[in-house]
């Protein structure tokens, strides 16, 4: 009878135990959370089992790259330093940039073959436009900021020697006999199409639309190169550093900061008709979505458009795309320049790839390496 008793005993004391192990919070090797770890449920951490969580805290710092082309050193130089004041105040965040530079096309095929860039700020609007066809930048993106992703512009202009000696003032003086001529390569560089394409429509609107007559006269101007580098500031260094060649086809900011690197030594002369430079900016959505960097590297681009950053533009030559901003600067820039633009009078930079730059297009069939 007592070995009877004994086990009825045992057996109420050990389902009685059971029952209060399975009370909540009475469990005695941890409270399960809702993401299936355990967490002690003590004095240090007394936050029960499957309460939501504070939201985790934002890194104190974040990195992201900027692959832009030759002439933005200098800009973004510059630039890189204001929005980081702007971020730390908004999110009290560091931000750490990296930047990028090299000839428009060259730095869009690294990106496209692995070039982890948070960022492309490039010469032209095809150039980052392959990058979306290589399935990195989402479609659109032209118009998911103002102005057509150009927060500023620019145009081509000549960079001449003091006192201009060579007497050139037009595109028609550049493919006389005799002259040097230095400007990067169409192939590898987004200055370098500007240039090509600003020759063109002068030549077109002196020989009223005839293309036989264009390529002839841009066989001359090419026949005229001496030095055919594969980015703008590669061909700048031939031009003001190496002394070679009597003019530079030249972005505007471009020759602008040779004259103040260089002062007394080199003159700007405005052709009478160029062509509207836009530069283009994209977030490269595939890399942020990897690297986690999305917010901060669209207001990173978002925010060329203030202001501060519009005016900083226009103290580096470029031109700021805010109209009453751009007024501010009327004494850098001549404003009633005539310029042509890519899309009324090329077709836009797919139809002008094709038809100029592509193998065996236009650039080709005229300039013989």
């Amino acid at each position: 009878m007592k070995k009877s008793i004994l086990s009825k005993t045992t057996a109420a004391a050990l389902g009685a135990f059971l029952l209060i192990a399975a009370l909540p919070g009475c469990s005695g090797g941890g409270a399960v959370n809702t993401s299936g770890n355990t967490a002690s449920a003590d004095a240090s951490n007394p936050t029960p089992a499957g309460a939501a969580k504070e939201p985790a805290a934002a890194p104190k710092s974040v990195s992201i790259t900027n692959v832009s082309y030759d002439p933005t050193r200098e800009l973004y130089e510059r630039y890189n330093k204001l929005f980081q004041e702007y971020w730390l105040k908004e999110k009290g965040q560091e931000v750490e940039i990296t930047q990028s530079h090299g000839g428009s096309g060259k730095q869009a095929r690294s990106v496209i073959e692995g070039n982890e860039a948070d960022v492309v700020t490039l010469a032209l609007e095809g150039d980052v436009d392959e990058i979306r066809k290589a399935g990195l930048i989402d479609e659109g993106w032209v118009k998911r900021l103002d102005k057509e992703s150009a927060p500023y512009t620019s145009t081509i202009v000549f960079l001449v020697r003091k006192g201009n000696p060579k007497n050139i003032k037009d595109w028609d003086d550049i493919v006389k006999s005799g002259i040097e001529v230095i400007t990067p390569d169409p192939k590898s560089s987004g200055g370098a199409r500007w240039n090509f394409l600003a020759a063109w429509a002068f030549s077109n609107q002196q020989n009223g639309g005839d293309e036989e007559k264009n390529k002839e006269f841009m066989k001359a101007l090419y026949s005229n190169v001496t030095v055919l580098d594969s980015g703008a500031r590669g061909s700048t260094t031939t031009f003001v550093e190496n002394g070679q060649g009597d003019v530079l086809l030249a972005w505007e900011n471009e020759a602008f900061l040779s004259q103040k690197e260089h002062p007394g030594d080199f003159e700007i002369v405005t052709p009478s008709l160029s062509i509207l430079a836009q530069p283009s900016v994209a977030v490269v959505d595939a890399n942020v979505k990897k690297h986690g960097t999305e917010e901060v590297a669209t207001a990173y681009l978002q925010y060329l458009y203030s202001d501060e950053a519009q005016r900083l533009e226009g103290q580096n030559d470029y031109r700021p795309s805010n109209p009453d901003i751009l007024k501010e600067f009327g004494d850098t820039f001549d404003l009633n320049i005539k310029l042509v633009n890519i899309d009324d009078d090329f077709g836009g930079w797919e139809a002008a790839t094709e038809k100029f730059f592509a193998d065996g297009a236009i650039f080709d069939q005229i300039y013989k390496r």
